[in-house]
């Protein structure tokens, strides 16, 4: 069976891949057991599948939920179908479902906000920012296991506000030493989960942890410019940003002008050095 695979985003704890299958074979596969925690979120097509011996349609209203050990097999009655995957390591899972990793059994059944969040998810990969990719996935597993588990999933928040602030104040404190960290290195350095610190973090402050990160990373660069920084590829790299591009696309979204005009802007306004 041909299939396409196109990891998106890897890091120690979270996959998310683009998958395509074309012209599958009829009839069943072999069992296997499944090796991974995941969600597989079909986009296009219509997959059968027996786990455990137990029957499931998965189609693109339901979310298949792949537990570690389940034997499972599939077939595909109408043909080729695409869908994405998102793997999430046993310390990431735990921290979604308060300290415990075992999943409660069900089928996801999806709502048109979470297929919503799960179109803009795949559409922002393409930027190619890593941290706001990973709190996008967090964010988008948390809402698929609330819909299994929601008390769980509430568990790991902090309890009261003071708890919160601090971990809002310790998160600002993360970044600000170094605006490149990772989700994953920011929310253990934090002792929160990724998804309730950019769910405490946005309540907070009103806005996301990416676009604070990217607040902090305009910032530096608005010095550069304003000291007259040329090499602006350079500068993107020592950012952070994937290219010059991401680094003009964010800095125009965040600082209303791109880099180029806003190095002019900032020079003009500086005394000339005698």
């Amino acid at each position: 069976m041909p299939v396409s695979r196109r990891t998106v985003l890897r890091t120690e704890g979270l996959l998310l891949a683009d998958v395509s299958c074309g012209d599958p074979p009829r009839g069943w596969t072999e069992t296997r057991p499944a090796s991974v925690f995941g969600f597989v979120l079909v986009r296009r097509g219509l997959v059968r599948g027996r786990v455990d011996g137990r029957e499931e349609v998965l189609d693109p209203a339901s979310v298949y939920v792949e537990r570690p050990g389940s034997e499972q097999q599939f077939s595909h009655p109408c043909g080729a179908d695409v869908y994405t995957e998102i793997v999430l390591a046993e310390p990431v899972l735990a921290g979604l479902l308060g300290g415990d990793p075992s999943v409660p059994q069900g089928l996801v059944f999806t709502t048109p906000d979470v297929s919503l969040a799960h179109r803009v998810l795949l559409g922002r990969a393409q930027a190619g920012d890593g941290f706001e990719l990973a709190e996008r996935v967090v964010t988008l597993a948390a809402r698929l296991l609330a819909r299994l588990a929601p008390d769980r999933v509430e568990a790991g928040r902090p309890a009261s506000a003071a708890a919160r602030r601090r971990t809002v104040d310790d998160a600002r404190t993360v970044l600000n030493d170094d605006p490149l960290r990772g989700l994953e290195e920011v929310s253990a350095l934090v002792g929160c989960s990724p998804h309730h610190l950019s769910r405490v973090f946005a309540t907070a402050t009103g806005t996301s942890l990416t676009r604070y990160r990217n607040g902090l990373r305009v910032n530096r660069a608005l010095e550069r410019l304003a000291e007259g920084e040329r090499d602006l590829a350079g500068l993107a790299l020592e950012l952070g940003f994937t290219d010059q591009a991401h680094m003009t696309h964010v800095v125009r979204d965040l600082a209303g002008l791109p880099p180029g005009r806003l190095r002019a802007l900032l020079s003009s306004l500086t005394p000339a050095r005698r």
